[in-house]
């Protein structure tokens, strides 16, 4: 079984909160929580959302918390603080609180994506499966979703789904698969081997959608990774209107003429 790492970043639009610097530790940790306390709900979850900007995910964690002191049912910002726990290496809480945003929210599709990436991360691949169909029955139109959703059947060794998947992204996003390793919820594999088969089957994705440029950036970083079976892309369908371009010959030269 394939074994991937995830690695996390969450791209919002943040509002500082005014110019008192919340996410700035104060003096007297006393003082600190006096100051959250008397906050409204909505400031303490643009401060922590502007903590969260800044990488500083303890202090997010902390505004989050009082502000469910307030809203003990805010689906949203339980949402939010599992994801501050998350990048803070707490997977345990970030899977409760994910565990709770889909309990007081159960129609927010980012909260059923984020439990499924919890357990893709603790290797449950099975489950997290489960959470991520849950999150595209909920919202069909989030290319990430599709991408953590292929991601899991490649690493489960379902190529076939995981095609259907990674087709579906680019539908829908036709940057999202190449994007994929900068932004949202993403993947690294472990081995150069997997890399490579991994480059090769998104490219072929490109291939069947008709993008050659994309599919020839793949097909390289493919045989950059010492991808063995690159000779397919003169034999399989997919790959028809690709042979049709000069620059493929220049990643992987044609087969010698018999």
């Amino acid at each position: 079984m394939r074994s991937l790492t995830f690695l996390f970043r969450v791209s919002i639009a943040f509002l500082a909160f005014n110019a008192i610097g919340y996410c700035l530790p104060l003096d007297n940790a006393q003082q600190d929580m006096a100051a959250m306390k008397s906050m409204t709900l909505a400031q303490l979850e643009k401060a922590g959302d502007d903590c969260r900007a800044h990488k500083d995910y303890q202090q997010a964690v902390k505004y989050f918390s009082v502000a469910l002191e307030q809203d003990k049912k805010n689906g949203k910002i339980y949402n939010k603080r599992g994801l501050a726990e998350l990048s803070a290496g707490d997977y345990a809480s970030a899977r409760s609180d994910f565990a709770k945003t889909t309990k007081y929210d159960r129609k927010y599709a980012d909260g059923w994506n984020n439990l499924g990436a919890i357990y893709y991360v603790e290797k449950n691949y099975r489950v997290a499966a489960k959470y991520f169909q849950k999150a595209i029955s909920l919202d069909e139109n989030r290319a990430p979703f599709h991408v953590n959703l292929g991601v899991t059947w490649f690493t489960l060794d379902d190529l076939d789904r995981a095609m259907q998947e990674y087709t579906r992204a680019a539908e829908l996003d036709p940057d999202a698969l190449m994007r994929s390793s900068n932004f949202g919820v993403t993947a690294q594999l472990t081995t150069q081997q997997e890399r490579a088969e991994h480059q090769y089957m998104i490219a072929k994705v490109f291939a069947k959608l008709g993008n050659v440029d994309d599919c020839l950036v793949c097909l390289k970083k493919a045989k950059e990774e010492g991808y063995g079976g690159l000779n397919n892309v003169y034999k399989e369908e997919e790959f028809t209107r690709v042979r049709q371009d000069a620059r493929l010959a220049e990643i992987v030269p044609p087969p010698a003429a018999k």
